[in-house]
């Protein structure tokens, strides 16, 4: 006989695991703009 349960979803939002790859994403975007900034701000300041 069959049985009628739901499969479980593959990714839980409760988990920490995903918490944290979603912070560490979020950080590692943060530090490229800053990055970028900080190329420009340097290439500008350079020519003067």
């Amino acid at each position: 006989m069959t049985s009628h349960r739901y499969p479980k979803p593959l990714a839980d939002p409760d988990r920490p695991v995903e918490r944290a790859v979603t912070a560490a994403l979020v950080l590692a975007v943060l530090a490229a703009l800053a990055w970028i900034v900080g190329m420009i701000y340097t290439v500008t300041l350079w020519q003067l």
